[in-house]
């Protein structure tokens, strides 16, 4: 071997250790992708933050945090995707199955900590258990539980028989959701109809809700629709229309009810996930964690104002009463 081509392999092989603990010690890059706008109704990226904190990362110090919004407009999705994954960031965070789907269908190599309504029947995980791959997270099994929001409004309506549901046809968890609603509503003797959640239809919708007469709305658990429960409660309150809300904020904002996982809670503790990433676990071996926990709200003044007497069995059965 000659000895220009000798140093120069020296010079490499003492150069490389020292470009390894720069890349370790740099300052790990978090992309985050919500569906929605950026509000203070955003309890998912809220979560994530105070998560965050909780483990120790301080945003711009020791860990940065790329935050994108699509404003309800999920076409803009792939675009921030890439722009993120552009920025070679670790580690992606998405709100969501069809933001999650996008950004699985973008990568298959940088890791993703999701939410989503149901990742196993979207196809986002192999499993609960074992998701395998490059994606975990959390899963609202929404499905589960949105058959009972019907039950509820019935008992606090119990002459109820026509309701409206705000959904997004485009995303496959709502779709499952609106599903299970169905199923619930034949067995209650309700007629169930389905209107469009997409932001420009917001106020269409609720006009036509309001024209055909039905007596009570749901609204599903699109993730853009989170920083519009403000305006989605002011619609309702002036239509004086009855509705269930997918989140708990809804009623501390002047919903009537909510019957939910606390998502705020959820991503506190999906920010656990992030953590143990870029420590070094992968995400493929670490299980989708489930809620533990999901509560009813009821909002007495609201109820009040819309002249609605709340059964006790029902008042007994919230978790939190606001008088």
């Amino acid at each position: 071997m000659r000895r220009r081509e000798f140093l120069a392999i020296v010079g490499v092989a003492a150069t490389w250790p020292l470009a390894v603990r720069a890349q370790q010690s740099a300052v790990p890059r978090v992309g985050y992708v919500f569906v929605g706008a950026k509000g203070s109704g955003e309890a998912s990226g809220a979560g994530l933050r105070q998560g965050l904190a909780d483990k120790g990362y301080v945003l711009g110090q020791n860990l940065i945090l790329e935050e994108r919004y699509a404003d309800g407009d999920i076409d803009k999705v792939p675009a921030l995707i890439d722009d993120l994954l552009a920025l070679k960031v670790n580690l992606l965070v998405t709100v969501g199955t069809s933001a999650s789907l996008l950004a699985r269908r973008a990568t298959s190599t940088v890791p993703i900590v999701i939410a989503s309504g149901d990742p196993v029947g979207a196809g986002l995980v192999a499993s609960l258990s074992r998701p395998g791959g490059n994606v975990t997270g959390v899963s609202l099994l929404a499905s589960d539980y949105s058959a009972k929001w019907l039950g509820l409004l019935k008992e606090l309506l119990p002459n109820l028989h026509r309701v409206a549901v705000l959904s997004n046809p485009d995303n496959p968890s709502i779709v499952k959701e609106v599903e299970q609603m169905r199923a619930a509503a034949r067995a209650l003797g309700i007629d169930l109809t389905a209107f469009s959640a997409k932001r420009l239809d917001i106020e269409d919708s609720f006009t036509a809700i309001s024209n055909g007469g039905y007596e009570s709305l749901v609204v599903t658990t699109d993730p853009f629709l989170e920083p519009y429960t403000g305006r989605i409660i002011a619609l309702a309150s002036e239509r004086r229309l009855p509705v269930i809300y997918p989140f708990s904020v809804a009623v501390e904002q002047g919903g009537l009810m909510s019957y939910s996982a606390d998502l705020f809670v959820m991503w506190r503790r999906a920010a656990s996930y992030v953590d143990r990433i870029l420590k070094g676990e992968r995400p493929g071996d670490l299980p989708i964690e489930q809620p533990t926990a999901v509560s009813l709200k009821i909002n007495l003044k609201t109820a009040k104002a819309l002249g609605l007497d709340v059964p006790p069995a029902l008042i007994v059965a919230a978790d939190e009463v606001i008088e």
